[in-house]
């Protein structure tokens, strides 16, 4: 509605309103736009929620906050509907970044909808929306495909470990990370993030520090404890500082994963074929330890009604009591008979023969 077709009396009560208010028409015309009623943007709230989450949460969830700041930055985070949340994570799986081992972008927009649902929790926590206006929970989150990993063949890691142990620039410092992996199962933070203080040697123990914050004391061979202690020996890390150390004095870092295995995929195709990681050695001794301790599933039984009704042959008591046949009453033996046998006495000595 413009000035020229508005009647004056509501012209009149206008001016009247913002002269009790305080505000000018001069001020709504050079005001910057809100957010609307006193929410925060995604430009600002965004790092306060980086700043409550965890490092991992950051590393994990950061690129995808940062697409929503691109997508919505100057909107209020209560303006934005599922289906604008939706459009959003089909646009971040169709660019995400093709890799070799690429499975269509599914992480990429699993990540997004986690990113997006860890930011509204908070926004429920601080208490800027109620928690059934959390638009972040009405799009579904794509569904996990399971892993490719599993476990390796004894020769394919025999293989590896010679091939680890005769390259690269520091074969001793790469058997080493090969051989606490396989006797331990951990991940790789559990390794890089190893002290030397973390070692109790007497009793060839270990603690980990794993994902989900977790903590774990974990039995190694004494073999891989004076390798440990050789290691810390001749390279000289703090007691609180990270145990794996290059020839330098530099602690190893996630870097020397990566180039550990793209060594080690030039002279194995069938590494690099498989897109094999640190991970896959964590599979290979689980898996070799539910066989070892035969925890494997137990295929499961057909309800049928032999199994479900369960009969019971009890030991006769005395002879007076014989076992109850399991043969229906008034059916033949479908067992051909034994021949009887007809005792008699030759020469005062019992013989037997058949009859017919």
């Amino acid at each position: 509605m413009t000035a020229t077709n508005s009647k004056p009396e509501v012209l009149q009560a206008a001016r009247l309103l913002l002269q009790q208010m305080g505000v000018s028409p001069a001020d709504l015309l050079t005001a910057p736009a809100n957010t609307g009623s006193g929410m925060p943007s995604f430009r600002d709230y965004v790092p306060v929620v980086m700043a409550a989450v965890s490092p991992a949460s950051q590393r994990m969830y950061g690129t995808y906050l940062n697409k929503a700041i691109d997508l919505w930055g100057d909107r209020g985070i209560d303006q934005i509907l599922p289906s604008e949340i939706e459009a959003a994570m089909r646009h971040v799986q169709a660019h995400a970044l093709k890799r070799r081992n690429s499975r269509g972008g599914r992480s990429a927009s699993e990540h997004f909808i986690a990113g997006l649902r860890s930011l509204y929790k908070r926004a429920v926590a601080d208490g800027l929306i109620a928690e059934g206006d959390n638009p972040a929970r009405k799009v579904a989150k794509p569904r996990r495909l399971a892993s490719t990993r599993t476990a390796l063949p004894y020769e394919r890691l025999s293989e590896l470990i010679e091939t680890a142990s005769v390259t690269g620039n520091d074969p001793e410092l790469d058997t080493l990370i090969l051989r606490f992996h396989i006797e331990t199962a951990c991940r790789r933070g559990g390794l890089l993030g190893l002290r030397p203080k973390d070692l109790d040697v007497e009793q060839c123990l270990v603690l980990l520090r794993e994902k989900g914050d977790t903590f774990r004391w974990q039995p190694i061979s004494p073999t891989l404890m004076a390798f440990l202690q050789l290691h810390i020996d001749e390279r000289g890390p703090l007691e609180d500082e990270p145990l794996l150390r290059y020839r330098n004095g530099r602690a190893v870092g996630r870097r020397r994963y990566n180039y550990l295995f793209e060594r080690l995929g030039k002279t194995l195709p069938w590494l690099g074929t498989q897109q094999v990681s640190a991970h896959w050695l964590r599979h290979t001794t689980l898996t070799w330890g539910r066989m070892r301790l035969r925890l494997r599933r137990r295929p499961r039984l057909r309800r049928t009604r032999r199994n479900t009704q369960r009969r019971r042959h009890h030991r006769p008591l005395c002879q007076s009591h014989p076992r109850r046949s399991r043969h229906r009453p008034g059916r033949a033996h479908r067992r051909t008979p034994p021949a009887r046998r007809h005792r008699f006495t030759v020469g005062g000595c019992q013989a037997g023969a058949a009859g017919g």
